[in-house]
């Protein structure tokens, strides 16, 4: 099948690993893979330099970007008309909310006979403004009746998708975003030289969340559970973003500097080390898909403490492979934290459990499976006879 892809930037992130490695393991299978993006720009590393290794052709759409830009959308809704027409793919599979909306209006102009849209997120939210959320709304309705199929990457975003009016429910699959798993598996040797870089005390707990540095990944929250944390419990921050001064300030303001240890931007590779380093992963964010953080932990057989939103039940099963805690609850999350920073058999149980857990569903040759079979069939209710390579 000749298929093309469509994702708004490739920076370090759930749906740009996605993305790649759908696109990775499609290719590898022997069908024709297109990837359409723009500049990877931004604070938090990208993964572009990794698709131009893929062995799939890689156009780069300099007009493409995140933030809304008349002018540059108009410009890119004209270019992606101009690719699909030159390409003309039996499938154009968009991820992210300003690529979905214009490349689903490019592809219908165009008469690409299949269209999907994966759901890495939704656009609106209960932290933006009514008006951008209406037009939001209005925007994802649009583009979902100009859509084959939608696929979303936890029942969370369907259910949220579907009251809000976008797409019918017969529109949606649910195939969660899968990662290499095999790394995650064995404790690397890096580990321990992760531990030992931070400069840990021997009965150190370290408290790890992974996520950018940016508005709604609640960093605030993880800064306030802490004060009432015993002094043995540490915590890292990995990655980078537009909030990095205003939280380490804010770390400095409140006296947490000794305990807290920021990574900055890592390598992709250096997060299973990471994550073995870590005695608990912690999700403090405000609204997530499905953080591909959670899984990854899971499968380093760590506990892990999440907010209760979107996904993150999908994944987090209390008292099973760790906790869910209400959003903004510091002081539930700070509990959450302690109990399990002062019992390591329970941090054992969990973590065991959440890989036999995480090892069944996020495997990323299982996702690609899905995904396979989601065109196929689409293909065939198209009346089109296209075979599996």
């Amino acid at each position: 099948m000749k298929i093309v892809h469509i994702i708004t930037r490739l920076i370090l992130g759930g749906a740009q690993e996605n993305t790649i490695l759908t696109c990775e393991g499609l290719h590898r299978r022997g069908h024709e893979v297109t990837l359409i993006t723009g500049p990877a720009l931004g604070p938090e590393g990208q993964l572009l330099d990794r698709a131009k290794r893929g062995g799939y052709r890689v156009i780069l759409l300099d007009a493409m970007r995140r933030a809304i830009h008349v002018r540059r959308d108009w410009s890119s809704y004209r270019a992606l008309k101009r690719e699909l027409a030159v390409l003309s793919p039996d499938v154009m599979h968009s991820h992210s909310s300003k690529a979905g909306i214009l490349a689903r209006q490019a592809a219908g102009r165009v008469g690409v006979p299949i269209t999907v849209h994966t759901i890495h997120g939704l656009p609106f939210h209960p932290y933006q403004a009514r008006w951008l959320n209406a037009l939001y709304v209005l925007l994802e309705r649009r583009a979902a009746r100009q859509s084959t199929a939608l696929i979303s990457v936890a029942d969370a975003m369907t259910a949220q998708a579907l009251a809000a009016g976008v797409g019918q429910p017969g529109q949606y699959t649910t195939i969660y975003s899968g990662m290499e798993i095999g790394p995650f598996l064995d404790r690397p040797a890096a580990a321990d030289a992760f531990r030992a870089c931070l400069n840990l005390p021997a009965d150190a707990i370290l408290v790890t969340q992974v996520s950018r540095l940016a508005e709604l990944k609640g960093h605030e929250y993880l800064l306030a559970a802490a004060q009432s944390l015993p002094a043995s419990v540490h915590f890292c921050l990995v990655g980078d973003g537009a909030l990095r001064g205003r939280i380490e300030s804010a770390i400095d303001r409140q006296g947490l500097r000794p305990r807290f240890h920021l990574t900055g931007l890592v390598d992709p590779g250096r997060i299973p080390a990471i994550l073995h380093a870590t005695d608990i992963l912690v999700h403090c964010s405000l609204r997530e898909g499905l953080a591909r953080a959670l899984p990854q932990a899971m499968l380093a057989a760590k506990p892990v403490v999440s907010f209760d939103v979107d996904g993150a039940r999908e994944v987090v099963l209390p008292g099973q492979t760790g906790y869910l805690v209400p959003p903004r609850d510091v002081p539930a999350l700070a509990a959450a934290l302690a109990e399990l920073a002062a019992d390591a058999p329970l941090r054992a149980r969990l973590g065991a459990a959440g890989r036999q857990f995480a090892r069944q569903r996020f495997d990323a040759k299982t996702m690609v499976d899905q995904i396979e079979r989601l065109y196929l069939r689409l293909a065939e209710q198209a009346g089109r006879s296209l075979a599996r390579a």
